[in-house]
């Protein structure tokens, strides 16, 4: 609008709309005020009492959004227990096969252990028999 119109012009064009928004709004509220004031006389009620039945039925609400959170808060907290039992199952489970794992790899190497002791023993009688081999002859 600026390029077009040029500053002023748009100047005022948004002034105008701000009037008409501010008009538009307070004849809303009059409007409101009235509904609100007939309301309370067709009732019988007067502003205190239609006041106080408003704020009963928000305290209301209130207390019933705040049970609903309060539930949605002891469902979420059940969840998250039944997740943190399923994992700790689920590690401990990790937690032996990993120790099956080292008990199987520690057992292997023993083996193999015990297998070169025995190369190495036999080894050496074969070397002592050849010095003594030697030796006697």
């Amino acid at each position: 609008f600026y390029d077009r119109l040029g500053e002023q012009v748009a100047n005022e064009l948004v002034e105008w709309f701000n009037q008409v928004d501010a008009t538009y709004r307070s004849d809303l509220r009059e409007i409101n005020e009235l509904n609100f004031a007939r309301f309370g006389a067709e009732s019988g009620r007067s502003f205190a009492e239609m006041d106080a039945k408003w704020e009963k039925r928000v305290a209301a609400l209130d207390a019933k959004w705040d049970n609903r959170f309060a539930e949605m808060d002891a469902k979420w907290e059940k969840r998250f227990a039944q997740m943190d039992a399923k994992w700790e199952k689920r590690f401990a489970e990790l937690e032996k096969k990993v120790d099956v794992g080292f008990a199987q790899q520690e057992a292997k190497i023993e083996h193999l252990f015990r297998e070169q002791m025995r190369f190495l023993y036999l080894a050496l009688a074969a070397q002592m028999a050849l010095i003594a081999g030697l030796y006697l002859r």
